[in-house]
Formats: structure tokens, sequence, C-alpha cells
């Protein structure tokens, strides 16, 4: 923990770690070759059978040959979409694209066609990447909808297809110059319009971020990391597939969370950590107290997404034996920010995401001026450092408004620093709803539910809920004041959005609280539902 004492809210960077200006490619060389015949990944099915696994060496192989088929079919910088679940797959794509010079677009399992369509043709990706199905997505039917009339996909290859994932193109089948500063991914997050944003997102960014978490997170070569976080997000593919390798340490590929199997994987695999949000944590608690198992092989947990309980923090330290450290991040810094150290209070990990990670500035600014504020005073939260964004692909506007001149990411968070640097959530200027650790945003499912017929005016936000975090709730006033059919409601958002997208709460409301220049009073909504005025 650093010893730090504020007189302002604004931390300084620290320079306490080193930043490495190496890609992803060469962090994968100098790992293989440093412990080639370490175990590196692990396959696990959906019931929690251990399949195939990987050694470093053998990873290394398989991404090379991987990279070199995907040169001889895509020029530098080009980009291509994976849409897959966790499989070994994704992690060849992610680590053959970076050697070859390609930027990976990442792509949801669960989306249906406008919303995949919308990443295809936003990124300008030439290619997608996929599997058949996943949990009943009929992802191939769907991405035939999704690509048609597009004249820019010039492949759609099936991932679990050999032949065609190796296949060799007309170009020549030789290795590109890659450099730290090249972009590597491009991950789609929620933004103001409702339209997502590609964050683009460089090796030097990801490589940095996921050695100082995992350092932080103190990660060693005899770990095992168990990888549930989906890939499409930066939690999987970035903070914990690359935490890994920066530590050489096994990675198990877990393709969905499944508490159960979790709490057998940790007892026959012995899993030393993982990252999960704190309804996955409840989940755990409740599979091992149906059926108890060994947890001695645990060391550490880190969690964000929504605020940590007291008591699941206690639970989690007495049951499965090990710390549960706290964290804050988004996309846009690649993702984390600040981060809690092992050696904090309870009430550090319970009510504050840490302190900064190495070489990480943050502010807390005045939504408006911009300002500085004091110590303790709620504002926006900015990140200044390495791990910012390069900026939102194909978005200037969007780019400027995110990042200021002097580097500052505004993150659209409210928070505080207290005078220890220990950073505190407290809301968000953005209305983004978090359920289970997932980032809503109202716009996107309120774009969709006007276009119902039933539907004259819609709100949705977010409800505090004890399991989730938030629960997405539609406030909607019917066209003639009619009632509200839920069920044909519900159908019609799952016709379009992916099913966490869908509202688990509905209800009828003939007005909505204005403000004086007619916009709706979202926070007004959600403290008179919760004072039982809309029951």
């Amino acid at each position: 923990m650093y010893e730090i004492n504020l007189t302002e809210a604004f931390f300084r960077p620290q320079a306490d770690a080193e930043l490495r200006n190496i890609t992803v490619g060469e962090l994968l060389r100098e790992t293989a070759d440093r412990y080639p015949d370490a175990s590196a990944l692990v396959d696990i099915a959906l019931d929690g059978a251990v399949g195939r696994d990987w050694n470093y060496c053998e990873l290394l192989a398989t991404s090379e040959r991987l990279a070199v088929s995907l040169a001889s079919r895509f020029d530098p910088g080009e980009r291509v979409v994976v849409w897959a679940p966790n499989i070994p797959e994704w992690i060849f794509m992610e680590y053959a694209c970076a050697l070859a010079g390609l930027v990976l677009v990442t792509a949801n399992p669960s989306f249906q066609v406008k919303e995949l369509r919308y990443v295809l043709e936003q990124s300008g990706a030439v290619a997608l990447f996929l599997v058949d199905s996943f949990r009943s997505n009929p992802m191939t039917e769907i991405a035939n909808d999704a690509i048609s009339g597009n004249k820019v996909i010039r492949e759609v290859v099936n991932l679990e297809d050999e032949a065609a994932l190796f296949k060799k193109g007309p170009r020549p089948a030789e290795l590109p110059g890659v450099k730290p500063t090249d972009p590597a991914q491009i991950q789609y997050t929620s933004g103001t319009t409702g339209f997502p944003k590609g964050a683009v997102l460089s090796h030097y960014n990801l490589v940095n971020n996921a050695c100082l978490f995992a350092a932080r997170k103190k990660v060693h070569r005899q770990s095992v990391w168990a990888n549930f976080m989906p890939m499409f997000h930066t939690a999987g593919c970035a903070t914990t597939a690359l935490g890994s390798l920066q530590a050489g340490c096994k990675m198990l590929m877990i393709k969905l969370f499944d508490a159960n199997v979790l709490a057998r994987l940790i007892e026959s695999e012995g899993v030393t950590t993982f990252f999960a949000v704190p309804t996955m944590l409840v989940g755990l608690l409740e599979a091992l107290e149906s059926e108890d198992r060994n947890m001695l092989s645990m060391e550490v947990i880190s969690t964000g997404g929504a605020p940590v309980a007291p008591e699941l923090v206690r639970k989690v330290r007495d049951r499965l034996g090990c710390s549960l450290q706290s964290a804050f991040g988004q996309t846009e810094a690649s993702p984390m920010i600040c981060f809690n150290h092992d050696d904090v209070t309870l009430d550090d990990i319970c009510y504050s995401a840490g302190q900064p990670l190495p070489h990480t500035g943050v502010s807390i600014r005045h939504p408006e001026t911009g300002s500085v504020l004091a110590v303790g005073e709620i504002g926006e939260i900015c990140a200044q450092g390495y791990n910012v964004m390069i900026g939102y692909h194909d978005n200037e506007e969007a780019t400027r408004a995110a990042i200021d001149g002097d580097g500052w990411l505004h993150t659209g968070d409210l928070g505080k620093l207290d005078q220890r640097g220990f950073i505190r959530v407290t809301g968000r200027v953005k209305d983004m709803i978090i359920r289970g650790g997932e980032n809503h945003f109202p716009v996107e499912i309120e774009n969709t539910l006007i276009e119902h017929p039933q539907v004259a005016e819609v709100a949705v936000v977010g409800i505090p809920d004890e399991k989730w975090g938030e629960a997405i709730a539609a406030f909607i006033r019917t066209k003639d004041n009619k009632t509200l059919n839920i069920d044909d409601l519900k159908s019609f958002c799952r016709r379009y959005l992916s099913s966490q997208k869908t509202p688990t709460i509905w209800r009828h409301v003939s007005t909505f609280p204005l403000t004086g220049s007619g916009k709706i009073q979202k926070f007004r909504i959600r403290d008179k539902y919760l004072s039982g005025d809309y029951d």
C-alpha cells in the first residue's frame, strides 16, 4: 500500500514498477522461451470436464502457425471479429492476430442480428470468426443475416473447422513487424448516444495493464487462474489471459460460469485465483453450502463491477480462506485503474476500489468545469497514463469528449478520493446500469422498446438488486393508456436484444416526472419506485 497524504483529489502516478515496451506477441514468445514445458492453457467443457491442454511451447507454435495463415489472407491493420465463447481457439486468435498485426474485434456470443451487424459494420471488419451456436443461440444463422449486403466481409470462418481456420491465402506467408503502440483490439462499450463505441486498445495498453494488475494481485508461476470471465470482455482476454501469460502460469479456459463446476475445479485442479463479480461469489458460496469442497488451494480473488457487501467479504474469507481484493476500471482504461492491495482493511475492500495501479494518475474533477476537487468531494473520476485507450474507432467526436487535451480520460463515473488515495465509486455521470458486472446502456433498450406498437414513451433505469447489483426496470406509458402486455414486450425485446438486456421489472405509468425542459428525470423514477409509488 502506498503511503500517501493527499491535499487535493489528485493522485499522481507512482513509478514503482516497470512499463514494458513490448507487444502481445513478444510477451508470448518471451514466456514460451522462459517456461516452454509449463502448462499454459487447459480447455474446460461446459460440464466441468477437463479437456486438452497446451504448454507454452505448444501454445506459441499453434499461435504462430495460425498467425502465418492469417498473414497470408489479411493485411496488417485489418480488423477481424471473433464471435465465440471461451474456447481455446479464442486464445489462438488473440495471439495470432497480435503476431500478424491484425486488430481483433470482440463480440458477445449472445448477440442477435442487429447487434452483430452493428459491430461488423462500424469496425469495418473484413472477416468474422465464429462457432455454429452457443447456449441455443443459432450463431451461424444470425451471422448469415448480419452480413447480408456487407461488401467488406471477405471471410466467415468456423473456429472449430481446423482446415478453414489454418488455410493459406494468396499473400506472402510471413509475419510483419508489429509495434507496441499499434492497435491490438477493439472492444465495444456503450456510449451516451446509445450506440456502442469501439475502444481501440494498443499492445502497450493491454500488456502493461495486465502485468501491473497481476503483480499487485501477486499472481506467480505456480498460480492456477480460472478464467470464466467472457473473452469478449477485457476481464477475460486482457486482465486474465495476459495476466496469466506474464506470470507463466496455468489458465483454465471455462466456457461459462457455473458455481458448482467452479467449486469442483477448485478442488480437483488446485485453482488459486480468479476474477469474479459479487453475484458469482454469492453463487459459489451457495454451491459450497450444498456440497462441501476442499478450498485450500485458493489464494486470492479479485472482484469489481458492483459494491461488495461486508458480509460477503467475511464469508469469502472464512469459507475460501483467501483474500478478496476489489477493483475499479473501464474498457477505455485497458481496463484496470485502481485495485486494492492485499494488506488493506475490511472497510477498504467493501467501500473502496483501492489505490491506482502504478503509472496511473487519478483525479476527481468537477463534471462541468473540469477543476480538481478537494479530498472527499464527489466528482467525475478521471484517469491518466499508459493505459488510456488510443481512442474510439472512427469516432473523433466521442474520443475528444472522453479524453481531454491533457490526456485525462473522463470515465463518466462519480467518486471521491480520501487522503490516502483510496477511490470510492459513488455513482455514474452516465446512466449506465451494471447488472452482474455487465454494463447496459438504457438508451439501447429504450430505442428497442419504443418501436413496439404498444409503447408511447419509455424510461429504463437501474434498480438496486441484492443478487445482481442492479436490475433493469422499464417504466412504460402506453398508447391510449392501455394495460401492459408484459409477455409480448419481453418477446419483442428478445427478438432484437440479448437476454441479459431484457428488463426484469415492468411498470405501467400514466406520466413521467419531467425537468423544466421536458426531459424525464430518471433519478426521481428510481426514488419513487424504491419508496413504493410504482407498486
